[in-house]
C-alpha cells in the first residue's frame, strides 16, 4: 500500500482555486494561477490541480479544463490536473473528449481529478445542467465508469454507447482521480481502484481518519488501475519567514472563513482588512479554535506538520492550498515550503511518472 511514513519522501503538490483578493479582479486571479504555476513547476512540486467553482465571488476558476491547457502549454514537468471536475454537471463523453486533447497537449502529465459536489449554488448547478439533481445521486458512480471507459478502457459490451469513441486517441491517457470530502468517495474510489483525494481543508478535517481508513480497507486491486490504495490529502498550508508573519498573512484567510460559516462567499479581504474587523467575543473564538488546526508557520513548522498529518491519516501526498491576498506573498510561501522539502529542481523533460500504467490499448 502507498502511503506516506517516516524516512519516505512525501508527494509535494499545490491545489489552486485561483482566489479572487480584494481590490483585483477576477481576472486578475487566472492569470496569477498561470504565473503560479509556472513558479511550482520549476519548483519542482509534484502536481498542480485546479479547483472548479461557479458563480463565485471568491474564486474565479470556472473552467479547469483551459487553465489545464494553459499551464500545460507554458510549463515542461509538472503534473496538471483538475481537483477537481463536478462531473454530475457533464456528458462523460464530452469530459473524455477534453482530457483526450489535453493529454495530446501534453503526454504523460495529466491528471484528471473528479467529484460529485456543485462546486456552487443549486440554482447555478441546475443552470449548469438542468437534470443534475438526478445524475448526482443516481448516476455518478456510471458517469465515473463511462468516463474510464471513454479514456481508453471500453465501455462494456451492450452499452447504448459501445460504438462511440472519444478522440483524439494516444498512447497514453489521463490519470484519473477521486476526490471527495466524506465516506461516500473513498468507497467509490476503493470500489474502483482510483487514487483518492481528501478535502481536508472543507471540513477541517473532520471526518478524515474515516474517510481513508475506509478507502484502504476496501480497496480493491483486483480492478488492475491500482495494486494497492493511494491516497492525498488537500490542505490549507502557509508559511512565511516567521510565525508573525504566516500568522498575519492567514488572518486573510481566518476572516474570509467566518464569512463562508455565514454563507457569505467574499473576495479574499487583506490583512490590514482583517486587523480592523470588529470581532465579536464569538468570532474571536472561532479565530482561536482556527489558528491552533492551521498549517501555518515557518517553512520548518509547516514542514513538520504535513509530514505528521500524512503519517497519521496514511496519505502519500498532499496538495497545499495557500490563499494569501499579496501574490508575491504567496510566491514566497510557496518557494519556502519547496525548499524546506528539498524538492528538486528538475532538468527539462523529467516529468515525473504517472501512478498507474496509462497505456490505452
Amino acid at each position: 500500500m502507498a502511503r506516506y511514513a517516516a524516512g519516505m519522501a512525501l508527494a509535494v503538490s499545490i491545489l489552486d482555486q485561483s482566489t479572487i483578493a480584494s481590490g483585483r479582479g477576477a481576472d486578475e486571479a487566472i492569470r496569477e494561477t498561470l504565473a503560479l504555476a509556472a513558479l511550482a513547476d520549476r519548483l519542482g512540486y509534484a502536481r498542480y490541480w485546479l479547483a472548479e467553482h461557479h458563480n463565485s465571488h471568491s474564486h474565479a476558476g470556472a473552467a479547469p479544463e483551459i487553465l489545464i491547457a494553459a499551464i500545460a502549454a507554458t510549463t515542461q514537468r509538472i503534473r496538471i490536473g483538475s481537483a477537481g471536475v463536478m462531473l454530475p454537471h457533464y456528458s462523460a463523453l464530452k469530459v473524455a473528449e477534453q482530457f483526450r486533447v489535453l493529454e495530446a497537449i501534453s503526454p504523460g502529465r495529466i491528471d484528471l481529478g473528479v467529484g460529485r459536489a456543485p462546486g456552487s449554488d443549486g440554482r447555478t448547478a441546475y443552470a449548469l445542467n438542468p437534470a443534475a439533481a438526478q445524475s448526482q445521486s443516481d448516476r455518478f458512480p456510471a458517469q465515473v465508469q463511462e468516463l474510464m471507459g471513454w479514456l481508453g478502457e471500453g465501455l462494456p459490451e451492450g452499452h447504448p454507447f459501445a460504438s462511440v469513441i472519444a478522440q483524439p486517441r494516444g498512447p497514453t491517457r489521463p490519470e484519473v482521480w477521486m476526490l471527495g470530502s466524506s465516506g461516500y468517495g473513498a468507497q467509490l474510489a476503493a470500489w474502483l481502484g482510483l487514487p483518492y483525494c481528501f478535502a481536508y481543508f472543507i471540513t477541517d478535517g473532520a471526518g478524515a481518519a474515516e474517510a481513508m481508513a475506509l478507502y484502504r480497507e476496501s480497496f480493491r486491486p483486483e480492478s488492475g488501475r491500482l495494486p494497492a490504495p493511494h491516497a492525498a490529502l488537500a490542505v490549507v498550508a502557509l508559511c512565511a519567514g516567521t510565525e508573525a508573519e504566516a500568522e498575519r498573512l492567514f488572518s486573510s484567510r481566518a476572516l474570509w472563513r467566518l464569512s463562508r460559516d455565514r454563507g457569505i462567499y467574499p473576495a479574499l479581504p487583506s490583512p490590514e482588512a482583517a486587523a480592523a474587523h470588529p470581532y465579536t467575543p464569538a468570532e474571536r473564538e472561532k479565530l482561536s479554535r482556527m489558528r491552533e488546526s492551521a498549517i501555518i508557520g515557518t517553512p520548518e513548522q509547516v514542514r513538520a506538520r504535513l509530514e505528521a498529518l500524512a503519517a497519521e491519516l496514511g496519505a502519500a501526498e498532499v496538495a497545499v492550498l495557500t490563499p494569501v491576498h499579496d501574490p508575491e506573498a504567496r510566491r514566497r510561501s510557496v518557494t519556502l515550503l519547496a525548499e524546506a522539502f528539498g524538492l528538486p529542481r528538475r532538468e527539462a523533460g523529467a516529468a515525473p511518472p504517472a501512478l498507474s500504467a496509462p497505456a490505452v490499448p
